[in-house]
Formats: C-alpha cells, sequence, structure tokens
C-alpha cells in the first residue's frame, strides 16, 4: 500500500477577507473531492487573507499512481480558475504496509 500525500500554497491576490478567502478554498475543496476522490481540507495559514494552504492525500496500490493522482490534482487546481494562483507544491509517497 502507497500513501500519497501533497501539500499546495495558493495566493488569493484579489481577496480582502476571510469570508472570500473560505468561498474559494470551499469551492476548490469540493470540485477536487468530487473529481479525484481524494482526501483534502485546508491545513494552515487560516488567519491569512490571501494565503491558502491545502493538504491532499490518496491511497493507491501502487507508488506511480499514487503520484499521477496527486499531480491531476495539482494541475486541475492550477489550470482552473479559483481566482487563486498556484505558489508551489509537494508530492511525497510513503510506503506503509
Amino acid at each position: 500500500m502507497h500513501v500519497g500525500t501533497c501539500i499546495v500554497k495558493l495566493r488569493l491576490a484579489e481577496n480582502d477577507s476571510l469570508k472570500g478567502k473560505r468561498q474559494v478554498s470551499k469551492s476548490i475543496i469540493e470540485r477536487v473531492k468530487n473529481k479525484f476522490n481524494v482526501s483534502i481540507a485546508e491545513i494552515d495559514d487560516q488567519d491569512r487573507w490571501q494565503t491558502l494552504t491545502l493538504g491532499i492525500s490518496c491511497v493507491s496500490n501502487s507508488a506511480p499512481h499514487a503520484n499521477e493522482i496527486l499531480s491531476k490534482v495539482v494541475n486541475f487546481i492550477e489550470n482552473n480558475r479559483f481566482d487563486a494562483e498556484l505558489v508551489d507544491y509537494q508530492i511525497e509517497i510513503l510506503n506503509a504496509l
């Protein structure tokens, strides 16, 4: 069993309130959950208006498949207009028995 984890950092340049940030984060989280069937949540920077950090995880029977799923999620977030700019991301695959 392989567990894939990903941390995605986004910048919300046009955002001016926590309410606006919450709307963007909920939109991204729901669309990613529905499309890719992964676990996703806001994991850091909850008190910052223009920064959004998401944690994403998946479980697979192969490391390349887990990496492919998480890469597709990152591409989806980057290529769909969520009023957010992808600043950085990190994918890590863990081997769990």
